[in-house]
């Protein structure tokens, strides 16, 4: 696989780009991203679906303009692939046929089981791993659902609903009664399908997660993997289909959304109607993704390896110039935990999250040294994008944050509280990172030393001096737990 690859899709609503550069076999990250709401459908559903003469224009444009870009990053492949708009109109050969004679971009129609397929694929590699998960992606013509359980996908199923679709056919009217009986007969299609979460893909699901976050008193400003409350969810739906363009904006909706949000609101409250839902979570990937990953991981069945993370591999290959001690600090950060997690009373669940960021802790140092632990914070927050919850990402980011000799401060505690494990916990598992920076201070080429643990006594063992291990652990004396001992032997 090139190592720079572009992606475009053509949606019914917008036309979107996003260029990946791979930093290893199936580590990467996103160049550059690029939209265009060029509604290549307007019109299309009042017409027997025949694409019109200036949407065609636009997305012609845009598509050109993208071309432009992927040309400035070098990027070697481009997979452009389009979707109900497209697939929906008679007409659609004339369009691709311009395109590809005009500036030489192959378009590939998916059908809408590949649609719901690939946006399935994105979020079981992207996502935290879901159970009893049905994915909705709501689009402009078509809405896809699949079923996802852990990294198993089934029930890939295209629905004729979508945000324009029924606009044009209904809202346009003011037939919300004709819009509910359209939209609960094309739902009778998942009769027997049972879920207990929603994983909201597409323009829809996002505004109306981010109104809900950018209105509340959440501390990360991160909307992948966001779980809205569900019944705060539902109410702002309701509110979303009684409001005008003044109340819209009041609660928090866009102002590019405004003509297709109540559509899409309808289709969701019907969905969640259908369904016993229990919780929700945000997808910020979609169909673009898992084309990408249906190419990237094409030899892996369309997943990852077992206990691999794309962006922490990402972070790994790009910002820690010393992997060995990385993996040092990883592998000594385990062992004490271990020895001593009962005696410092911290549940086993936090080993994983202590582990990770005694790996990532010294990534900042690529950036500035002097100041590395404050963009490692920064680093891990925004870059440990995938496969992890917002409270892993909270707790990795602070530990490393916090891994330089202090313990987390009581206004960032205070600031992510509600993501954060309680008071002691965190305290223990700072404390252990940072011992575990300290005994590794003269960076070794092989570890040199043997722990043990007994009767409340840490023991050190070693033939050599560990000058400068004893010398940062003694700057740890205040950080300790008061029944925790610490000697050489």
């Amino acid at each position: 696989m090139a190592k720079r690859v572009a992606v475009i899709d053509i949606g019914s609503n917008s036309v979107r780009m996003v260029i990946y550069e791979k930093t290893s076999r199936f580590a990467f990250h996103i160049l550059h991203e690029a939209k265009s709401r060029v509604r290549i459908s307007e019109h299309a559903y009042q017409n027997g679906g025949n694409l019109q003469e200036i949407p065609m224009q636009r997305a012609y444009e845009a598509l050109e303009n993208f071309l432009t870009i992927i040309s400035s990053f070098k990027a070697r492949k481009t997979l452009c692939v389009a979707t109900s708009a497209l697939r929906d109109a008679p007409n659609q050969k004339d369009f691709i046929s311009k395109i590809k004679n005009s500036i030489g971009l192959n378009i590939k129609v998916i059908d809408g089981q590949r649609e719901a397929y690939l946006g399935a694929i994105a979020c079981a590699n992207l996502l935290p791993e879901q159970e009893n998960a049905l994915s909705i992606d709501i689009g402009g013509g078509s809405t896809e659902f699949s079923l996802i359980n852990k990294k198993d996908i089934s029930s890939n199923i295209s629905l004729n609903l979508g945000t324009v679709r029924l606009k044009e056919l209904f809202f346009d009217f003011n037939d919300i009664e004709g819009a509910k009986k359209y939209i609960d007969l094309e739902l009778s299609k998942l009769d027997g399908i049972d879920a207990s979460t929603i994983i909201g893909i597409g323009g829809t699901f996002r505004a109306i997660s981010y109104a809900i976050l950018s209105n509340s008193d959440y501390p990360l400003d991160k909307l992948h993997a966001y779980k809205p409350n569900y019944d705060d969810f539902q109410t702002l739906l309701s509110k979303i289909l009684d409001s005008d363009e003044d109340n819209l904006k009041k609660l928090g909706i866009k102002n590019s959304r405004f003509d297709v949000i109540k559509p899409g609101a309808l289709i969701l409250l019907r969905v969640f109607k259908k369904f016993k839902i229990k919780e929700l979570i945000t997808s910020g990937v979609g169909v673009r993704e898992g084309a990408f990953l249906a190419d990237l991981l094409r030899t892996s069945k369309d997943k990852f390896p077992t206990n691999y993370n794309t962006s922490l591999r990402y972070i790994l290959d790009s910002h820690i110039d010393n992997l060995s001690h990385s993996n040092q600090l990883n592998r000594v950060a385990k062992q004490l935990f271990d020895l001593m997690h009962e005696e410092l009373e911290i549940e086993k669940r936090y080993r994983y999250e202590l582990a990770i960021a005694a790996k990532l802790c010294m990534s900042g140092s690529t950036i500035h040294y002097y100041s590395y632990s404050k963009h490692s914070y920064d680093l891990i927050e925004d870059a440990l994008e995938f496969g992890f919850t917002h409270k892993q990402i909270v707790l990795i980011a602070t530990l490393a944050r916090y891994s330089k000799r202090k313990l987390p401060s009581s206004s960032h505690v205070d600031n992510f509280k509600s993501l954060l494990p309680d008071i002691n916990q965190l305290n223990a598992l700072s404390y252990i990172l940072s011992l575990s920076v300290a005994l590794l201070s003269h960076q070794p080429r092989n570890i040199d030393f043997s722990l043990k643990f007994e009767n409340g006594e840490l023991k050190i063992e070693s033939k050599n001096s560990l000058y400068l291990a004893k010398e940062n652990i003694r700057k740890l004396e205040n950080l300790k737990n008061s029944n925790i001992n610490i000697s050489f032997l």
